[in-house]
């Protein structure tokens, strides 16, 4: 974690979801398989999808296909595959990372709102919160969605900013585990914080200058609930 100057409390706490909030990386590996067998291209290693997930299922798909094969007509015709299995399976494997309950109900418990940020298409997103988290109120769950620009993009934020009604950047922290999350937090002017218990690596965080590291849920709730604090000593 980094030392920093205190700033303002924060009143809105937005996550990213794969690889956040859920290990979903199972369920996508196994769903994105299914599509390119389909298709009538190889499979890829499920270590793989580490670094292929975050960016949305276009982009998934893209990067998954053989490099000869990444039409926009491939494109469609994998999400054709991809959507009625995942959807079906989304939570064969699916859980949340240890701790990540207890997180959301003790940062909502304090008075602060939640919301979701995700690149995960919108009806996936909030299938899966709500089947997971749904006795938590969030301010916003929101995906991708057909029309609206995708993380780094800072839309997103700045969507679920309005929902909330009125409020400073400095008030809102994004979480999330990836080079993705950490840009769209700075793109939208928040506090970022870089979770070390997903898909991607601690370096990867760094290098995209995150205002905190955390390396488990509890850590991230007393930072969020502690941000601002004239002693917070982060």
């Amino acid at each position: 974690m980094y030392q920093t100057m205190a700033q303002a409390k924060i009143k809105l706490a937005i996550f990213d979801l794969d690889g956040t909030l859920l290990d979903t990386i199972e369920d996508l590996g196994r769903a994105c398989n299914f599509a390119l067998k389909a298709c009538g291209c190889p499979e890829r290693k499920m270590e793989e999808y580490n670094r292929l997930v975050g960016r949305g299922i276009y982009n998934l798909f893209r990067s998954a296909l053989p490099e000869d094969r990444r039409s926009e007509q491939m494109v469609m015709k994998m999400k054709s595959f991809f959507i009625p299995y995942y959807n079906e399976h989304k939570t064969d494997f699916t859980r949340p990372y240890a701790g990540i309950p207890e997180m959301l109900e003790k940062i909502e418990r304090h008075g602060i709102a939640l919301a979701v940020a995700s690149n995960k298409y919108q009806e996936g997103t909030e299938a899966l919160v709500k089947r997971f988290f749904g006795e938590r109120k969030f301010t916003g769950i929101l995906g991708q969605r057909d029309g609206m620009p995708i993380k780094p993009d800072p839309e997103i934020v700045r969507e679920i900013e309005r929902k909330y009604g009125q409020i400073r950047p400095d008030e809102v922290i994004y979480s999330g585990d990836s080079d993705v999350d950490m840009e769209t937090g700075r793109n939208a002017g928040v506090v970022t914080a870089g979770v070390l218990w997903g898909f991607r690596s601690r370096e990867e965080l760094i290098a995209h200058h995150p205002d905190m590291l955390c390396s488990s849920p509890e850590e991230l709730a007393e930072t969020v609930i502690g941000w601002g604090n004239n002693d917070n000593n982060i």
